[in-house]
């Protein structure tokens, strides 16, 4: 069975290098997510022309809301989209199904549309509008959501660039037409259309490929914790002197009214400084009573989005690195050093006894490692002491199974099948 694309299609994997792709698990998905700054933030003029097309759409909500009262059927028309789980990003226990965006994303970006754009067009702190902005004053839209939202808006361009690249490196037996619903937008009937591309066909579903410079892990670099984190340093950068001070003044109330230290004996106890979740606590109450401060926020992550792009480089890397590159070595090891590959899949004793290989080369054939790889003009050496189960975190547990079979072991299993299935040139 085929871990990527490139073992699947029997094309090397500088292949999808080289076109800027990111070579992609197609036995589950990997965790990485599309960050829309860096869409705003790139070079490329049609990137710059996603973001835009992104911010039009969001413009067309916030003026359907403005026009009257917005029933469950025009959420769903226009809020609610199934995960595109053939991209094959994201957190899930085993393939690629997620949970996409439901009616509570939908009420929640709805109920916040007016403050995201309310200066659509006429900014006075911002570059532009930023659709992760709902995220900093809305508890209910995660990173998932905003990634998921991001993908559905520029599910277009994604189709069209994985089209280029099955037309110039696969052979026309690995490429079907395919109707992808939900892909365009009609202005003019305010609804959703489908559209047909010639795209890779696996197992039974087409795939779309995602460009590398467009991901990033963890969090997008807009993003709540982020701000609440650094919200002292962000009054700093207001230029109006007194609404600096009023917020300052506000914060310093706020930490005031945290729990006093307890007495002993009639003398008051020394004060003591405030904690990391009174701090954060003072800083939401903060920004609800100044809700500008998230605009100087945006705009300083706006100033420093060169490190954006930087860091989201390094951690593809990093996952490129841990669950293809250790992976692939991984699978050499089991298919040359034990019966892996020539056990049974189907019964609880099969899988058992497969755990029983993984165990073994992992606590004794190598499961640690030290690797340097190098990467186009740049060389990056990373050593770790590892066991292969902390690099993939797929909850493994390598004591003997109890029945059933837990997730993380029917995932692990999935993932070092190592028996390709090359389409022949």
């Amino acid at each position: 069975m085929a871990t990527f694309i490139s073992d699947f299609f029997g094309i090397d994997d500088t292949v999808v290098e080289h076109y800027g792709a990111l070579n992609i698990s197609i036995v589950n998905d990997l965790p990485l997510f599309i960050d829309p700054f860096l869409l705003f933030h790139s070079e490329k003029p049609e990137y710059l022309e996603l973001h835009e097309k992104i911010i039009e759409y969001l413009v067309f909500l916030r003026d359907r809301a403005a026009d009257g009262h917005v029933d469950d059927g025009q959420l769903r028309n226009w809020y609610c989209f199934p995960e595109v789980k053939q991209n094959w990003l994201g957190f899930s226990e085993s393939g690629n199904d997620g949970a996409g965006l439901g009616l509570d994303f939908a009420r929640n970006l709805h109920a916040n549309l007016h403050v995201i754009f309310s200066d659509f067009g006429e900014e006075k702190v911002t570059e532009s509008s930023h659709l992760e902005k709902v995220c900093l004053v809305s508890d209910g839209v995660g990173r998932d959501n905003i990634s998921d939202f991001t993908t559905n808006l520029i599910k277009d361009y994604l189709c069209k660039y994985t089209e280029k690249f099955a037309a110039e490196h696969l052979l026309l037996d690995a490429v079907r037409d395919v109707w992808v619903e939900r892909a365009n937008f009609n202005y003019r009937t305010q609804s959703w259309a489908r559209a047909r591309y010639k795209l890779p066909w696996v197992n039974g579903d087409f795939i779309i490929l995602t460009p590398k410079d467009m991901l990033t892990r963890d969090e997008n670099w807009i993003n709540r914790g982020d701000l609440v984190e650094g919200f002292e340093d962000i009054p700093t950068a207001i230029p109006d002197i007194q609404l600096r001070a009023a917020v300052f003044n506000y914060f310093e109330q706020e930490l005031a009214r945290r729990p006093k230290p307890e007495t002993k004996r009639g003398k008051r106890a020394k004060d003591r400084e405030p904690t990391k979740k009174e701090r954060a606590t003072a800083a939401v109450a903060t920004m609800r009573q100044f809700p500008q401060i998230i605009d100087y926020y945006i705009r300083l992550k706006e100033i420093t989005g060169d490190e954006a792009k930087d860091l989201s480089e390094e951690k593809v890397l990093a996952i490129e690195y841990l669950f293809i590159e250790q992976l692939q070595a991984l699978q050499s090891v089991l298919q040359a050093e034990t019966d892996f590959y020539k056990v049974g899949r189907n019964t609880y004793d099969e899988a058992h006894a497969r755990l029983a290989y993984l165990k073994d080369v992992i606590e004794n054939k190598g499961g640690t490692a030290s690797s340097t790889t190098t990467r186009g003009s740049r060389s990056s050496a990373r050593r770790t002491s590892m066991s292969y189960t902390d690099w993939f975190g797929l909850g493994l547990r390598l004591m003997p199974v109890q029945k059933p079979m837990t997730a993380g072991a029917r995932l692990i299993s999935k993932l070092a099948e190592a028996k390709t299935r090359p389409w022949l040139r």
